[in-house]
């Protein structure tokens, strides 16, 4: 689902703050990637006026991306929630903009997360078509599963499991609010570390207790891998975000049962990523769960 724009919520222009931390994992003339840290907010809002991504952005961009103005978001193509990692495309034209959001109307964006849940998922691959509602509860929004809610469609394949977590990779043909947190709960897998959707319960909107706001963040949901149709050249790239320890930690583990200690090998990580190359991984011969 295309990312919808809230102009009248946008600032004039982020600040630039050269103290955030800003990780480039893709630049060229059209676009830029970065590789977002969990804890870490994408863009100004209320709480968050100086410490976004798009704060440390403009320490570099700030004159292109201001050309482009509140009409294009500053360059801003889509948004990740505050607790989870992984890719980020900015536009640096309005001509780069314009063609990739249009890709993303148009689903043609393939969007792959790696997420550890716990739980069992119903089986090793399949789609959830759950449609989702977005609601306030107190200060915050969530979604709930809504039979009259909007359309919202998660591909999934277990990587590698134990009796108690899995790996997870999920494809996203939408962009719900908390899409795949919640779909993941829904199915009886809740990602790992996720302290608001669990399954057979009502979502958690409580506040995190005072003494624990200054923790990092426990939700283990990585956007690994991005792939679009470069707006200049017209070639399919993909474009993908290192996975963070505390994921890979988790990985090794579910890896453990097949001599695998500590952080994953290359090689295991290798056999974990070869089952979810190629475009529309999802849709190709089933793969079983190692």
């Amino acid at each position: 689902m295309p990312m919808v724009c809230d102009h009248s919520a946008v600032p004039a222009a982020p600040t630039a703050n050269a103290k955030v931390l800003v990780n480039e994992i893709f630049s060229d003339e059209a676009i830029l990637a970065l590789n977002k840290v969990a804890g870490m907010v994408t863009q100004p809002g209320i709480g968050h006026l100086n410490d976004s991504l798009m704060n440390g952005i403009f320490t570099k961009e700030r004159v292109a991306l201001t050309r482009l103005g509140t009409e294009r978001d500053y360059g801003l193509l889509h948004r990740l929630d505050r607790e989870t990692s992984g890719v980020i495309l900015v536009a640096r034209t309005a001509d780069a903009y314009d063609k990739i959001r249009g890709q993303f109307e148009a689903r043609t964006i393939e969007k792959t997360y790696l997420a550890i849940v716990r739980g069992r998922l119903p089986s090793v691959e399949g789609c959830c078509r759950q449609s989702l509602s977005e609601v306030r509860r107190g200060d915050m929004k969530i979604s709930v599963p809504s039979p009259r809610g909007e359309t919202a469609v998660t591909h999934w394949r277990v990587l590698a499991s134990t009796k108690e977590m899995a790996v997870v990779a999920c494809a996203i043909e939408t962009g719900k609010l908390h899409q795949i947190r919640s779909h993941m709960a829904y199915l009886g897998a809740p990602v790992e570390g996720d302290r608001v959707y669990r399954s057979l319960l009502p979502p958690n909107t409580s506040a995190l207790p005072a003494n624990q706001r200054h923790l990092p963040p426990t939700l283990r949901l990585h956007a690994w891998r991005i792939a679009l149709t470069h707006p200049t050249t017209g070639k399919r790239i993909e474009i993908e975000a290192p996975i963070p320890k505390n994921i890979l930690e988790l990985i090794g583990q579910c890896l453990s049962s097949q001599g695998t200690k500590g952080l994953p090998t290359t090689q295991s990580m290798q056999r974990i990523t070869s089952q979810i190359q190629g475009e529309n991984w999802w849709i190709k011969s089933k793969v079983k769960a190692k």
